[in-house]
């Protein structure tokens, strides 16, 4: 972060300084958890349903809060908004590229992939994990510096207009729409509501901007006409101005395929898991090819791209053989069919047997159960040999799956489940959404068991 004194930060979101201290001087980005704090740090005390940030401001070097504290603060009206304001400020004296992203799944992994191609040609900051709202993303703005050249942000969106907000605090000179599918479909009512948020980000770009668009979606193509940019298109087997083709999977799944653009290939080999994965990197690569990167740097860069996100396609290997994808951090039916897709072709590739613990999917409002069902139907049709269905907000999964799903009260019971049921020779998935907590199956499994009883049958 740049170096503002308490004084500065004041006049950049309009607050006062309490107590008169405006020499003391802020040298490390905001945090919100007071778990977190660092010398030098600004604490942003927020006020949420069940804490209030300004009881933990004793002992911190400074705070932007809404009164004051203990600390020297900022008092301000709105300290979430004031955060904004900073790193709108702060952004505006870096010379940095910003890089922005949305889509319904895949904006984790996109922005992982292309934080590390980035990196191969200057200093980069991206989103930490899936920081995309209006904390995150300032948060993640005022971890640059004067020597960040790209800043890569990830934008989530609850609402209409929350893009174009986000996009205030940080106005892109790339921005790209990944998809549209139905996750946060509750709160929206429908895919062309989600269709109507998420292009915002491409309606924020400046005319020499870039806008990078899924060729494959039948409701981000069409975007094109809501930019006064540049369009990049991306695509997997189709016709694009960046190419995915020729797929091909290994033991473990992880895709290789031929990327192109401009009439020049490059061979890449990715090393996640998935197949979903490659429209991930595909879409990576438009960004940094959008900011001028050469296609032989972009291709090098993804196959040596290592995971950077927990619990997202985690692959792990019990030390008697059991394999465990852990993928736990999140989840909506398109994730979730792709991930067991996933799970599919590594059982048959390596000869196992496949499990899927599968849990509650949330924020799919009146399609809920729909969605559910439908992934237990994707099992079915795939012929994924066992599937647990966790927690009664899962249920309908056992809908779609059939009578042979098993079906679980909570974690507790998948737990001593799949430790009693589950063998060396199985590969398991666990999946759910972040607030199902289901990375506790798959710890559990990970652990050696003591003893190896005999397998009872599903």
């Amino acid at each position: 972060m740049l170096e503002l004194s308490l004084a500065e930060i004041a006049e950049a979101v309009g607050g006062s300084v309490d107590p008169a201290v405006a020499d003391v001087v802020v040298s490390e980005a905001p945090f919100v958890d007071s778990r977190l704090a660092l010398p030098g740090g600004l604490f942003v005390a927020v006020v949420g349903e069940r804490v209030d940030g300004h009881r933990y401001a004793a002992g911190m070097h400074a705070v932007l809060g809404s009164r004051p504290t203990e600390a020297p603060t900022v008092v301000v009206d709105d300290p979430v908004v004031a955060l904004g304001r900073l790193a709108r400020y702060v952004v505006d004296r870096l010379d940095v590229v910003v890089l922005a992203l949305t889509g319904s799944q895949g904006k984790t992994g996109t922005k992982d992939y292309l934080a590390q191609v980035l990196a191969t040609a200057g200093p980069t900051v991206a989103t930490a994990g899936n920081h995309n709202n209006e904390i995150g993303v300032p948060l993640t703005v005022l971890r640059a510096d004067r020597r960040t050249r790209y800043l890569v942000v990830e934008m989530g969106a609850r609402g209409i207009g929350h893009i174009s907000y986000l996009c205030e605090i940080a106005p892109p000179q790339v921005a790209a729409v990944l998809n549209v599918g139905t996750a946060h479909v509750g709160e929206f009512g429908s895919r062309e509501a989600i269709a109507i948020a998420k292009g915002e980000i491409v309606e924020s770009l400046p005319a020499d901007g870039t806008a990078v668009l899924n060729a494959g979606d039948d409701l981000v193509a069409p975007m094109r006409s809501r930019t006064r940019a540049r369009v990049l298109t991306f695509g997997v087997d189709r016709e694009a101005d960046v190419q995915a083709r020729d797929v091909e999977v290994d033991d473990q799944v992880r895709p290789s395929f031929g990327l192109g653009h401009a009439g020049e290939w490059r061979p890449v080999r990715l090393q996640q898991s998935g197949l979903h994965q490659v429209e991930n990197a595909a879409a990576a690569a438009a960004m940094a090819l959008a900011v001028g990167l050469p296609l032989e740097q972009v291709a090098d860069a993804l196959g040596s791209a290592a995971s950077a996100s927990p619990m997202r396609m985690e692959i792990h290997e019990r030390a008697d053989g059991l394999v465990v994808i852990n993928d736990a951090y999140n989840a909506n039916p398109a994730s979730t069919a792709a991930a067991l897709h996933t799970l599919w072709a590594m059982g048959q590739r390596q000869g196992r047997r496949t499990v899927a613990v599968l849990g509650e999917m949330r924020e799919l409002g009146e399609t809920a159960r729909a969605g559910h069902q439908e992934v237990g139907e994707v099992a079915a049709t795939l012929g994924i040999d066992v599937v647990v269905v966790v927690g009664p907000e899962a249920a309908a999964i056992a809908d779609g799956f059939g009578p042979q799903a098993v079906v679980t009260a909570g974690r507790d019971e998948a737990v001593a489940w799949v430790r009693q049921n589950v063998a060396a020779e199985d590969v398991v998935l666990v999946k759910a959404s972040n607030g199902g907590a289901l990375w506790v199956v798959a710890d559990a499994l990970l652990e050696q068991p003591e003893t190896k009883g005999d397998r009872t049958a599903p």
